[in-house]
């Protein structure tokens, strides 16, 4: 992604989420004039306390999503071989079980043998069943 395409993006995101505040602030100010008329209801004044949360709702979603992706970012480095040439991840992990019962039989310790025999069962039990149909 260009640095142009990067900080329109992130101009976009922000008029967005300011939007959202000016609107949802403008909604709650209405249903306080509804509340305060002669014909306001509790539902109004509900309305007032929840109308400025859906507007900071995209600002919330901004920051949530930008720490889950820093996160995974930081997961990333950590798993990624530090010397050398980088390796393509599918090519290394092509040691690694394929299906979910082979994974919890190859995670399971010399404590887990009678789990480890009932996973081995149970993909017993699916390969009788993919030869079936």
């Amino acid at each position: 992604m260009s640095k142009s395409s990067t900080v329109s993006r992130g101009l976009a995101i922000a008029a967005v989420c300011v939007l959202g505040l000016v609107v949802g602030l403008g909604l709650a100010w209405w249903q306080w004039e509804r509340y305060s008329s002669a014909g306001g209801t509790f539902q109004n004044l509900g309305y007032v306390l929840q109308w400025p949360l859906f507007g900071l709702f995209p600002l919330f979603m901004v920051r949530r999503m930008r720490r889950l992706r820093r996160q995974a970012a930081e997961q990333r480095t950590e798993t990624e071989p530090t010397g050398g040439t980088a390796v393509p991840l599918k090519q290394r992990r092509t040691d690694a079980p394929t299906t979910a019962s082979a994974r919890s039989v190859a995670r399971a310790g010399p404590a887990d043998d009678e789990l480890a025999a009932y996973n081995r069962y149970l993909a017993e039990l699916n390969a009788r069943d993919r030869e079936g149909n």
